[in-house]
């Protein structure tokens, strides 16, 4: 009868989602995540199958910590503008408290793997798409209710949105000074009033 390993999936993934997200995906070995995780080679091979499997894995995690926090924001959004602006603070917060200055993983995948790998390529093709109906319909609220400006559709300022997003995360590995960061909220912001 095969051994069965028991651990906990949850702490699992989360210590080889921190060595990912602090190395990337080319440079993290098996052994780095056998040293962060405590499993053997063959206990992750058996519960993931291989590298890949577990990175998604991993960017599953992360996606889904972000949708629940995102959703908790836009119910406590007394605006569609609120919303917008209550998710680049979500980002801003997790820039200042990135110790390692990290970055998004899902920003840092996108710019290590979205060109070498269909599946991963999907992943962040679905993400993209989710963010940018997000950040669509909340325009579209905010124009009828005149909170958002219409000099451009919801489709044109969800996509302004979605690579502001991106930029913002990628400047924040670099800049981690909480009013800088702040002024890119209020000038995007600005340009939806």
């Amino acid at each position: 009868m095969p051994k069965t390993e028991v651990f906990n999936k949850e702490l699992v993934l989360n210590q080889a989602s921190h060595v990912f997200h602090v190395k990337g995906y080319n440079a993290t070995s098996m052994q780095d995540l056998v040293d962060a995780t405590g499993l053997n080679r063959s206990s992750i091979y058996n519960s993931f199958g291989n590298k890949h499997n577990l990175f998604l894995e991993c960017l599953k995690v992360y996606q889904s910590k972000y949708q629940r926090s995102i959703s908790n924001l836009l119910l406590k959004a007394n605006s569609p503008l609120k919303a917008i602006e209550s998710i680049f603070e979500l980002y801003l917060d997790e820039i200042v408290k990135d110790d390692e200055n990290k970055g998004c993983l899902i920003t840092n995948c996108k710019s290590e793997m979205a060109n070498q790998d269909s599946t991963i390529h999907n992943f962040l093709m679905n993400n993209q798409k989710n963010t940018l109906a997000l950040f669509e319909d909340l325009v579209n609220q905010g124009q009828e209710n005149s909170s958002i400006n219409s000099h451009r559709s919801p489709k044109d300022y969800a996509l302004y949105l979605f690579s502001t997003i991106q930029g913002f995360r990628m400047v924040g590995i670099l800049i981690d000074n909480k009013q800088q960061l702040q002024s890119l909220i209020n000038i995007t912001l600005q340009n939806l009033k």
